[in-house]
């Protein structure tokens, strides 16, 4: 059974979308077979792993407000072992055609229960809103990542958040776990950026992950070319960043990685 994990935090421009596309690929490319769900209208995660948006027939909104089988709106990607379920402009109507729709919190769950077992991991990447598509996710998921940008607003609405995932475990999804914080954005050279660092590592302790994502040129560029930063760059910071972060989660779930298995079977 695969674990689904949501990637959250109502505060935009916090690496959010470039963290799904390239944890995802990162776990693909450790062998695991994983789907990025793209649960925000703005559908960057499906253009930045090469789709048009436009182009697409069936997309997470006709499974949630259709009933159409995830199977048929399910694209194969470039990366072996990563899949993508994409997500349309459509989407931003869902919350109101949901509103009076029973077990409406429900939804994303009951398409993801269907194809669980196909995937090991399944990576979804939310909007930058704690409304309904986004209590969705949560309520599917098994974790959830939170990205938090190096800078001086970092911890702004982070509480809110928080809160908020206390609500849905209390009353949605009671096995709703933090699967981490994830540092994002970290520029060495900035004295506020080890600021940061420091007081969020004080603040949350072992919920932080060990693994910062560094800032990076070429992690900015992959989008563009609609591919994940490790198959852009497989050797830059960004994609090693992305890899150790995979490995990490990996090794957090009791699981063992391709490579370490490779490893102890030559030893």
């Amino acid at each position: 059974m695969g674990k689904i994990i949501a990637l959250a935090n109502q505060k935009g421009g916090v690496g959010k979308t470039t963290s799904s596309i390239n944890l995802a690929a990162s776990l693909a490319v450790l062998e695991y077979k994983t789907l990025l769900l793209d649960a925000d209208p703005q559908a960057n995660s499906t253009s930045g792993i090469g789709f048009d948006p436009r182009n697409i027939k069936n997309s997470i909104y006709e499974c949630i407000i259709n009933d159409v089988d995830p199977r048929e709106a399910i694209q194969k990607t470039e990366t072996p072992n990563l899949d993508l379920l994409p997500a349309h402009i459509d989407l931003v109507g869902a919350e109101i055609e949901m509103i009076n729709l029973p077990n409406r919190e429900y939804k994303m769950k009951a398409v993801l229960e269907s194809i669980r077992d196909d995937y090991d991991f399944i990576i979804i990447d939310c909007s930058p809103s704690l409304g309904l598509i986004t209590i969705n996710a949560l309520t599917a998921a098994d974790s959830v990542i939170i990205p938090v940008q190096c800078e001086y607003f970092a911890l702004e609405g982070l509480g809110k958040l928080l809160n908020t995932i206390k609500i849905v475990q209390s009353r949605l999804n009671p096995t709703l776990q933090i699967e981490g914080i994830l540092l994002t954005m970290y520029d060495v050279r900035l004295r506020l950026s080890n600021q940061v660092v420091d007081e969020v590592r004080t603040h949350f302790e072992d919920m932080v992950f060990d693994t910062i994502i560094q800032r990076n040129t070429r992690l900015s560029e992959a989008p563009s070319f609609g591919i994940s930063v490790i198959m852009h760059d497989a050797n830059c910071k960004g994609a090693v960043n992305y890899l150790n972060l995979a490995r990490e989660i990996i090794r957090k779930n009791g699981l063992v990685s391709n490579e370490e298995l490779a490893t102890t079977v030559t030893a």
